[in-house]
């Protein structure tokens, strides 16, 4: 397993869309109010680190942008990345669960259909974007990402394979913190 440094990974709080339950992926909607109060929420749980990392990075795409600027306020101004951005779903995004449900193949609870969208991000697409980030981290970071891309980043750092990374939580409003080979969740 790689020797990755600590990470802090803030998934964006939630969105119209979350609510709505469209997959957004490369596509966006707004925060919600509860989004709001998540990242703030995210906020107040950085801010009581008692050794905050000296770096931040977070996607490019407005959800993770407004998150950012919400949750590390006053904190530290994170970097853009483009390798942080959501999966690709092609041909889904913008769809509802209910109008895909006929055309995922894998059962829907496994998330491992993710990786199986017409015209979108494979696993091994993915996990090479991430892994590219990871790879070029020197020292503790706080990530502000997505669902699927904080699911591949934390996997990749535990070591897992993609049928056990693809069941672990994906929550908003918490920071996950990896250290020492474990992951906890920061509420």
């Amino acid at each position: 397993m790689p020797n990755y440094p600590d990470l802090f990974i803030l998934r964006h709080g939630q969105t119209d869309w979350n609510l709505a339950g469209r997959f957004q992926g490369r596509m966006n909607s707004d925060l919600t109010e509860l989004g709001k109060e998540q990242a703030a929420r995210q906020n107040e749980i950085a801010a009581a680190l008692s050794c905050k990392p000296k770096q931040a990075f977070v996607s490019p795409q407005p959800r993770a942008l407004q998150t950012a600027k919400i949750a590390l306020d006053g904190i530290i101004t994170p970097a853009k990345d483009d390798r942080l951005q959501e999966i690709a779903f092609g041909d889904w995004e913008g769809r509802t669960r209910a109008e895909l449900e006929d055309k995922i193949t894998s059962p829907f609870e496994s998330n491992l259909w993710f990786y199986d969208s017409p015209n979108g991000e494979n696993y091994a697409m993915i996990c090479e974007r991430v892994k590219s980030f990871m790879d070029d981290l020197t020292a503790p970071a706080f990530v502000v990402t997505h669902g699927v891309t904080s699911l591949i980043m934390r996997g990749l750092w535990l070591g897992l394979s993609q049928a056990e990374l693809s069941k672990l939580p994906r929550q908003q409003g918490c920071i996950y913190h990896l250290s020492s080979g474990v992951e906890t969740c920061l509420r």
